[in-house]
């Protein structure tokens, strides 16, 4: 009797160590979990709460909101472009002064209109010259502009004209159009080169943009295209109290153009012969 009321005290206390190393186990686990839960779900309705509730997208292409990676990066971008952010009207007065040249020289040559935000985010629509070289309001490199038909030398900059470096431009996003076969890795590739950015999807078997392990400035490129189209068309939701009257050529014909310069690229472009 002694050693079976021996024995079965020793399964008790064995199964209350076994239980309590147990317990101790599984308790820090459970806090982690809790706590990562929590943080998830607050980050998840601060960007609700900020995204618009209209779809994103850029050039006809959407952006994939239901990723909660791409909802942050969305939320980000917006926050930093917010006027409680930048505190000035002027990317909205230069997008007023500039958007009505770049428009219809954007149609021309059949270059979605989403891409006449890449100057505002290059360089604010002003002429000037980065520390690496680019320059302009596309901010080309010399070699690039010079390849796409502009002249850079020590007399004459045509990095510096609005209407000569957009033509440019479209031709660049054309050609790199033609292997891209996407308008948003086409704006990528502005950013950090179509050589550098096809290697990168051949290396990550990825085309996709937003699945694209990329460097942080060219991962946030489009992110910041996208936001500067928010604040620009709907400035008074993210702070902009005076919205500006963008004077953009919505349904203008070939035929309406008022600009002069504007209208005879066209013609040169559909009648090579008009010089």
């Amino acid at each position: 009797m002694i050693k079976k009321h021996l024995l079965a005290c020793s399964v008790m206390l064995v199964l209350t160590v076994l239980i309590k190393a147990s317990i101790y186990q599984v308790k820090p686990v459970q806090t982690v979990s809790k706590k990562t839960s929590q943080n998830e779900q607050t980050l998840a309705t601060e960007v609700k709460a900020e995204a618009p509730k209209s779809r994103l997208n850029f050039a006809n292409e959407d952006l994939p909101v239901g990723d909660p990676k791409v909802n942050y990066k969305v939320y980000k971008a917006l926050k930093n472009h917010s006027y409680e952010k930048i505190q000035t009207t002027k990317l909205h007065r230069k997008a007023m002064q500039w958007f009505p040249v770049i428009e219809p020289i954007l149609r021309i040559y059949g270059i979605p209109e989403d891409f006449k935000y890449i100057p505002l985010v290059e360089s604010g629509l002003q002429a000037g010259t980065s520390p690496k070289g680019a320059s302009g309001y596309w901010q080309f490199m010399p070699g690039t502009a010079r390849n796409y038909g502009l002249r850079v030398n020590s007399a004459v900059d045509e990095r510096q004209d609005m209407r000569k470096s957009t033509v440019a431009a479209c031709k660049y996003l054309n050609e790199m159009y033609k292997s891209l076969k996407s308008w948003t890795l086409v704006a990528a590739a502005y950013n950090l080169g179509d050589v550098k950015l096809l290697r990168q999807i051949n290396r990550q078997n990825q085309d996709n943009y937003f699945k694209l392990k990329l460097n942080r400035e060219t991962g946030s490129y489009i992110y910041n295209l996208v936001s500067m189209k928010q604040i620009i068309e709907n400035p008074s939701k993210y702070g902009f109290v005076e919205k500006p009257k963008l004077l953009a050529y919505k349904n203008a014909k070939k035929s309406d153009f008022k600009d002069p310069i504007v209208e005879r690229i066209g013609l040169q472009l559909y009648n090579p012969q008009v010089n």
